[in-house]
């Protein structure tokens, strides 16, 4: 496989990602919360920055562009086109199912609006690789700020469909605490807690507990999960239409 991945910190917990295309240099940040520590990680690496992929407009999320820029200026700005007039300085706007290459890779664009109503995501299928930003968490979601709580379950519904060995990639390392919230909703779920003790030491070891997986976060992640009695139970909204639960437990 000819696609490297460096994970790391920016900001409080922001997790910033590198893709790196061994076969033609090709390197891109998936998001810019800070441009610092992304200019470090490539100088590390030794890799030059050819693309930044963006999921949403928020500033955690694009504040490092202008640093990035200053430091490559060839480098090629893609993002939400919903969002452009958030954005600024969008080298391409991306639709749902717009394809864009990371050297020989191919990431299909995946349209997920909640969190902000143009959010994208970037699905690399060869790879199953999914960068999912503020939509989907590590047993848990983001909040739907610019859009009814409906329009997100259905974006979470999308991702989800994806193939089960999918690795997903955050926007935030937010999973001890999403765990503890999954618990409190779902306690008699098994899986969940053994996955809640795997979170608490990985953290306790100050080690990262990401990327998730698609077939993981299904057995897991209770707003995958609303049509579940249990959970349902926990709202007091037994029977209830999925997007009722989803917006209840959101």
């Amino acid at each position: 496989m000819s696609l490297q991945i460096h994970q790391f910190l920016c900001l409080s917990d922001n997790l910033c990602v590198l893709l790196h295309d061994t076969a033609t240099g090709a390197t891109a940040a998936i998001d810019a919360p800070d441009a610092t520590p992304i200019v470090a990680a490539l100088e590390r690496k030794g890799w030059a920055l050819s693309d930044i992929l963006l999921t949403h407009h928020h500033a955690d999320h694009i504040q490092g562009v202008p640093g990035l820029k200053a430091a490559f200026p060839d480098v090629r700005v893609s993002g939400p086109a919903l969002e452009a007039d958030k954005i600024g300085e969008l080298d391409r706007e991306l639709g749902d199912g717009d394809k864009v290459m990371i050297g020989t890779h191919e990431a299909k664009v995946l349209a997920v609006p909640g969190h902000t109503r143009g959010h994208i995501a970037y699905w690399f299928a060869p790879d199953r690789l999914l960068f999912a930003g503020d939509t989907l968490f590590a047993m848990g979601c983001g909040r739907a700020f610019e859009t009814p709580p409906s329009v997100l379950y259905h974006s979470l519904m999308k991702l989800a469909a994806l193939p089960g060995e999918t690795q997903v990639y955050c926007g935030h390392e937010y999973t001890l605490a999403n765990a503890r919230f999954a618990l409190s909703v779902e306690p008699e779920n098994e899986t969940l807690r053994r996955r809640a003790e795997a979170v608490a030491a990985l953290r306790a070891e100050g080690q990262f507990t990401l990327p998730t997986q698609i077939d993981l976060e299904q057995a897991t992640n209770p707003f995958l999960r609303v049509e579940e009695p249990e959970i349902q139970k926990s709202l007091g909204l037994q029977n209830a239409p999925a997007a009722e639960a989803f917006a209840a437990l959101r």
